[in-house]
């Protein structure tokens, strides 16, 4: 079960390969065994990677349950729900974790020298039972009701540049004024270069005239601290550019409404004491370093 859940996970059996430490022709033919076992197609190889059955999307879901409740009697046998060890997955958004995640996940380690920590930053929404995350930052709204969420903050997407590039250009008082001015476009959080506001609650988008186009937030920052532009950033992301008068906000009576950030873990029947002890430990944490 455990080399099927990775190579359904994986995409192929050569992903599963990897992940798991064992040759290729162990994984193929373990699941052709389970097939054969069975009775029944589970996997079908295509170009792509691997497609399951009906039958297989079954077995799979029934497979996470069964390799759960295994793992929950392991955690309870190595005395996980009795003191705080072992290894903790979280996941975080790249430059919110390298701001704020990492620097706590650190501090937290040094309190807690049992516990191993596996952070995964990536821009993405994580499914935290699929991949196997313990806890996650997450911005935005939280339509899984399986999903326990903690609040510790909150964000605007704000527009901004430095003093020397307004000083040369003038500072814009309206949206509309953006259509005069360098901007910065980020493929990305915000897509492309059609920019939405708010003017007196209602929504209105505006094409903004790009000189410079990027496809990570750290470029839009640096762009617009080098007075490449106006660039448009989440407000956790130029928290220290702002304390040092690199950067200055723009059209701030024009934002978006703010959007929640949260600590969220999958609900459980008993909450291991390595997830308690940090959801403990680094919720006041970014609370205060989030608060805006």
């Amino acid at each position: 079960m455990t080399i099927l859940l990775a190579a359904v996970d994986g995409g192929s059996f050569s992903a599963a390969s990897r992940q798991l430490g064992v040759p290729l022709a162990t994984v193929s033919r373990r699941v052709a065994e389970l097939e054969s076992h069975l009775r029944i197609r589970l996997v079908l190889r295509c170009n792509r990677g691997l497609t399951l059955t009906e039958a297989g999307q079954a077995y799979v879901a029934s497979c996470r349950r069964i390799i759960e409740d295994l793992a929950e009697v392991e955690r309870t046998t190595t005395g996980e729900y009795h003191a705080p060890r072992g290894e903790l997955v979280v996941a975080a958004p790249i430059v919110m974790g390298r701001l704020h995640g990492l620097p706590i996940i650190a501090e937290f380690l040094r309190a807690y020298p049992e516990i191993r920590v596996r952070a995964q930053l990536a821009d993405r929404s994580v499914n935290l039972l699929e991949e196997r995350v313990d806890v996650a930052l997450r911005t935005g709204a939280l339509p899984d009701s399986s999903m326990i969420a903690i609040h510790i903050g909150r964000v605007r997407q704000v527009l901004c540049a430095s003093p020397a590039y307004l000083a040369r250009r003038g500072v814009p008082n309206t949206p509309a004024d953006l259509e005069s001015h360098d901007c910065v476009g980020y493929e990305g959080l915000v897509v492309g270069t059609s920019w939405e506001f708010h003017n007196n609650g209602a929504p209105h988008v505006v094409d903004v005239a790009w000189r410079m186009m990027v496809n990570s937030i750290d470029g839009a920052v640096v762009a617009a601290e080098e007075g490449g532009g106006i660039a448009r950033v989440l407000s956790y992301q130029i928290v220290e550019q702002l304390n040092s008068g690199a950067l200055v906000t723009v059209l701030d009576d024009y934002e978006l409404p703010i959007t929640p950030i949260n600590l969220i873990y999958p609900s459980q029947r008993q909450v291991p004491l390595k997830l308690r002890a940090f959801l403990d430990f680094a919720a006041p944490r970014l609370k205060q370093r989030l608060a805006t």
